[in-house]
């Protein structure tokens, strides 16, 4: 039997975010669709950035994300995504080792340059996301560390790289690996357009057994089941062994069989930037659910990562997130 070294290994995309204030009129002019995330190509990547405000240059990707939050709360994370041994990709690499995650990808010596999203902060704190992957989806199996993942209480794949073929058979690889070792394997739906792309594949993951945990927000969830909520989250507890569904003023809920656990969301004063508020809900929520806590703990973990995460710009955490669950009377 192998010994579990890492609560939750991540894979994602290597992303290194831009992120700048933007009045809607920005959005307009380039033709972008608020509130979403669109993939673009190297040349629209270096028209949106020239035209931006001044920008905050930090460590991105979803999975990354949740990561560096697990991290934060005491946990232990690694991450797996492919970068290009250039500026950015430096600067991923630096910054997600310097949050205390384990990340041994070797670097692409060729090819297209590291990822980067470059992020447009309305006033209302909405984001809208222009991502153009470079070396990102050049994610091979390959590069799957099996001692890693089979070391792994979970794994955590996230549906963004979904895009790419070599990318896939790198999940699938991940996901039996874990299997094989007795562990966990989660999916995040990542986005309501990738779900309507991946609808069929998603829904076939899940109910073929290969991922035991998926996380959605309300919007992703409708999208993969075509119809209301609640018919939604009926169809979830048939197809997935448990499932977690963010919504965000409403809070946050799991649902495993007959089981149902609801959390209000957790206040705060001002919601500055949504960006990265579902990959530390999922930190707060994996880190509980990887050191055996209960789904109320796990999902108020989860709130409480969102909430520091909106009250900022950045997908990043500002505060100490094991400090502040403590605070909070939050055992981590």
């Amino acid at each position: 039997m192998i010994v579990q070294q890492l609560d939750v290994i991540g894979f994602g995309n290597a992303i290194v975010d831009v992120i700048a204030r933007s009045e809607e009129a920005f959005l307009d002019r380039h033709g972008m669709r608020k509130g979403g995330m669109t993939l673009i190509d190297e040349a629209r990547a270096e028209a949106v950035y020239a035209d931006m405000g001044p920008g905050v240059e930090i460590s991105g990707g979803s999975a990354a994300n949740t990561m560096v939050g697990i991290a934060a709360l005491g946990g232990r994370a690694g991450f797996i995504g492919k970068v290009r041994d250039d500026e950015l990709g430096g600067i991923f690499a630096h910054d997600i080792r310097a949050a205390g995650v384990a990340y041994a990808t070797p670097a692409a010596s060729g090819g297209p340059t590291t990822a980067r999203c470059l992020i447009l902060v309305t006033p209302d704190g909405e984001r809208t996301m222009n991502t153009y992957l470079g070396a990102a989806q050049h994610l091979t199996p390959a590069d799957v560390d099996a001692n890693a993942v089979a070391s792994a209480g979970v794994t955590y794949l996230e549906g963004y790289l979904w895009d790419p073929a070599e990318a896939k058979q790198a999940f699938l690889k991940a996901a039996d690996i874990a299997h094989k070792a007795g562990r966990t394997v989660a999916l995040t739906l990542s986005d309501a357009f990738c779900v309507g792309r991946y609808r069929a594949e998603f829904l076939n993951l899940m109910r073929e057994g290969v991922v035991d945990l998926v996380f959605a927000n309300e919007a992703e969830l409708t999208a993969l089941y075509e119809t209301g909520f609640d018919e939604a989250l009926a169809q979830l507890r048939r197809d997935v062994t448990r499932g977690v569904v963010t919504r965000s003023e409403k809070g946050a809920l799991s649902v495993a069989g007959e089981d149902l656990v609801m959390v209000p969301a957790h206040g705060v004063a001002k919601v500055v930037d949504t960006t990265g508020a579902g990959d530390l809900f999922a930190s707060g929520y994996l880190h509980g659910f990887a050191r055996g806590f209960t789904p109320e703990e796990s999902l108020k973990l989860g709130a409480l990562a969102a909430a520091e995460i909106i009250s900022h710009i950045g997908a990043r955490p500002e505060q100490g997130l094991k400090a502040l669950a403590l605070e909070n009377g939050l055992r981590v």
